[in-house]
Parts: C-alpha cells; structure tokens; sequence
C-alpha cells in the first residue's frame, strides 16, 4: 500500500482511500482531501513533519500521521 508519506517532493498523487477512524479520518476529509482528489506534495519539512500540499488549488500543511493515513496511487 502507498500511502502520501510515500509520494516524493514535485510528485502528484490521486486519493484512492482514507484510513483512519472516527475524528482523524473526519479532519482529513473536512481539508478536502477525499477519494479522487489529486495532489502535489510541495515541500516536506527537514525531520519529514509536516508536509505542505497543494490540495484544491489551495496550500495545506499536514502532519506525518495524517499523511500516512491516506493511501495514494
């Protein structure tokens, strides 16, 4: 499984499933990241948290658990 941690600075991706329970996988969706949706991993922090992303043409900057809850294709 390939998760958004996995996709390197400067690459796409496209959701294809949340993972995660309750409250987190709530939070992920209420940032617009749902199935289908592409994005652009922009930068990633020094120690690898957190990662700032396009996401609907607009910037967003998410934390290494949340990234790892999202799994990419």
């Amino acid at each position: 499984m390939k998760t958004l941690r996995d996709v390197p600075v400067g690459g796409t991706a496209k959701v294809v499933r949340l993972h995660g329970e309750g409250a987190v996988k709530r939070r992920i969706m209420d940032m617009g990241i749902t199935r289908g949706t592409d994005i652009l991993v922009r930068k990633v922090a020094p120690l690898g948290d957190p990662m700032e992303l396009t996401v609907r043409g607009y910037e967003l900057s998410i934390r290494k658990f949340d990234a790892e809850q999202i799994e990419v294709e």
